[in-house]
């Protein structure tokens, strides 16, 4: 089976936050990190790098270097939550994640051809649902290894997207300078330069035990990865504690209708998603923002866990029914929490959950087939007042 690897990159991520929340910013040069004498340099927009700015540059050299930028001290209550909304993005793609920090990745995507046929246009649907839910701008690149992908995610930054198919490992990467691979800092790399090694062709077509002389233990780790060589796995953090989906609409849904059918479509994508990853779930939460961002929670757990569409739309009905609506409502979510690794519902009715659970194994074999909105329960009518 190919592995394929995607690394999702932000592009300026904090100083990308506040342009976004923050008009006057924008197209300005954003400069986010310490404030203080001895500061330094979290991020810089690219509109502050044109002047030499960068990351880890001490603030100091920075106001010298852009005086009429834009200095900010950095918000990581702002950055964390717009992360977790990112992950939650990319979490719809893979149930294997593997965050580096809050604005960067790793998703797995071996064995997901079954959804997602074309890795290319996987990274092109990612990408596009973070510009629009999230408002923000993303790199990725794609590999057959973590290495690889993670190189791949900056050749064509910003807003880039770039992939290292099999077979092209070593030249894609034999141009790059040795300082490109991960463990290669300053000493190191000027002992290759001593050497007579600037790109990582060169390093990969240098003898090993020469190499050892001089780099150690790290240099057979160095050739291997000058190679395109990373048989490292994309570790998940942790099981998922929750699946779930919510929508924020356009246009404020204004009927109960409205509202139910939005619940009914919610309540299919997550138990398809909870069905695709093998867990059913024992509570149900419905989140309902209104117009004027009131926003109300309300959860039941269920006596048998279950990642059957109708039962969840059931749970969520039953919320929405003794929710009273007095205004427009604006945003809808569905969380699938308290999971079971397991299919179906679990009850000692099994005969009728056994005739369920073939349909649903129908069902997911042609959305896996023909894409998720092959077929639909029948839709309540949005329209209707």
């Amino acid at each position: 089976m190919q592995r394929w690897i995607i690394h999702i990159d932000m592009d300026a991520f904090f100083a990308a936050v506040e342009q976004r929340d923050n008009p006057e910013f924008r197209g300005k040069p954003v400069i986010i990190g310490g404030l203080s004498g001895r500061g330094v340099v979290a991020t810089a927009s690219y509109e502050a790098r044109k002047f030499g700015v960068r990351s880890a540059m001490p603030m100091v050299e920075a106001r010298r270097r852009c005086p009429q930028g834009m200095f900010l001290n950095c918000n990581h209550n702002k950055y964390s939550a717009v992360s977790q909304e990112i992950m939650a993005i990319l979490s719809d793609f893979s149930p294997l994640i593997e965050p580096l920090s809050l604005d960067e990745a790793f998703l797995d995507m071996t064995g997901t051809e079954w959804l997602f046929p074309d890795i290319v246009d996987a990274a092109k649907q990612i990408k596009a649902r973070i510009k629009a839910e999230v408002g923000l701008v993303a790199s990725a690149g794609i590999a057959p290894n973590k290495f690889l992908a993670k190189l791949a995610s900056d050749l064509k930054k910003p807003d880039g997207l770039y992939i290292i198919r099999p077979g092209e490992e070593q030249t894609a990467i034999a141009h790059l300078p040795v300082g490109r691979l991960w463990g290669v800092g300053e000493a190191t790399a000027s002992i290759l330069t001593k050497l007579g090694i600037a790109t990582i062709g060169q390093l990969a077509q240098t003898d090993l035990s020469v190499l050892r002389k001089h780099c150690g233990n790290f240099a057979a780790d160095l050739q291997r990865l000058a190679h395109g060589i990373d048989n490292r796995p994309v570790i998940a953090e942790q099981e998922p504690k929750s699946i779930g989906k919510e929508t924020t609409y356009d246009t404020d849904l204004v009927s109960p209708k409205q509202v139910e059918a939005e619940l009914l479509r919610l309540a299919e994508k997550v138990g398809w998603r909870l069905r695709r990853y093998g867990y059913a779930a024992r509570t149900i939460t419905v989140k309902i923002r209104f117009a004027s961002f009131r926003t109300i929670t309300r959860s039941k757990t269920l006596a048998d866990p279950t990642n059957f569409d109708d039962v969840i739309f059931s749970v969520a009905q039953e919320i929405w029914h003794n929710t009273t609506m007095t205004e427009g409502v604006r945003l809808i979510g569905i969380t699938a929490a308290n999971l079971q690794a397991g299919c179906g519902q679990m009850s000692l009715f099994s005969e009728e959950n056994d005739k369920r659970q073939a349909i649903y194994q129908t069902v997911d074999k042609l959305k896996a087939k023909f894409g998720e909105t092959i077929i639909t329960k029948g839709r309540i009518n949005r329209d209707e007042g």
